[in-house]
């Protein structure tokens, strides 16, 4: 039997970008879902069309909708194998989704990245900020726990009981770092998987603003840190 995959989508006034990220998830997937993260234009309903499961989550921040979307499926008689996590903006390419869950299929990996290397990234996909805070985070889960991450990238797939048992908590900037560190201290089999990326379709909520590239490296910082005097 081949594995049931859910897909999550948080999402934040993406109406110009949602169809097109729903329209590529390759037909592997059983189901999709969109969590509307205070969405104030038309995401909704253009995520509805395009065929996708609609939630509504007001709390603003990332981590917010994943955890409504895992509390969607946790409801569900039938839960899934695997959870997807991937961005609404388009910036990802969502037919490469087959290549970031082949080696859970195929290797039993608990945890794979979909990781935005340097010869795959579109000129000024990712902004210095991003650049620098991943740089950073990951040089830092190095040498703090020997990990081998080089991306905190958002386009990840996860084997859903690893998923719960990681008991995710952040709210907001730090969900794929928290996921990551906890991965580490699981001692949970990961790998990381080379990924297109292109220039999103509108302006990040988190990297286009100076407040919200500040809190994102305060929170993810914060979080390394956590977990290295733990």
């Amino acid at each position: 039997m081949p594995p049931i995959i859910n897909v999550i989508i948080p999402a934040f006034n993406e109406e110009d970008s949602i169809a097109h990220v729903i329209k590529e998830i390759p037909d592997i997937v059983s189901e999709i879902i969109v969590v509307s993260n205070g969405s104030t234009d038309q995401t909704e309903n253009v995520a509805k069309k395009a065929g996708a499961t609609v939630l509504q989550e007001k709390q603003k921040g990332y981590g917010y909708a994943c955890l409504k979307g895992m509390e969607y499926i946790a409801s569900k008689d039938t839960k899934p194998d695997i959870i997807v996590f991937l961005d609404g903006d388009y910036s990802d390419y969502p037919a490469e989704l087959t290549q970031i869950v082949a080696p859970i299929i195929e290797q039993n990996v608990d945890l794979v990245i979909g990781s935005r290397v340097k010869h795959l990234r579109e000129s000024g996909s990712m902004t210095f900020p991003q650049i620098f805070g991943n740089w950073l985070a990951t040089g830092l889960m190095k040498l703090f726990f020997g990990a081998k991450f080089t991306d905190l990238g958002p386009f990840r797939a996860i084997k859903y009981d690893k998923l719960l048992a990681l008991e995710m908590v952040d709210k907001t900037y730090g969900w794929t770092v928290e996921m990551q560190l906890k991965v580490l201290k699981k001692r949970y089999n990961y790998t990381e998987v080379p990924v297109h990326y292109k220039k999103r379709i509108g302006v990040s909520k988190v990297s286009g603003t100076i407040k919200g590239a500040i809190f994102a490296g305060v929170k993810i910082l914060s979080w390394i840190f956590k977990y290295s005097f733990t």
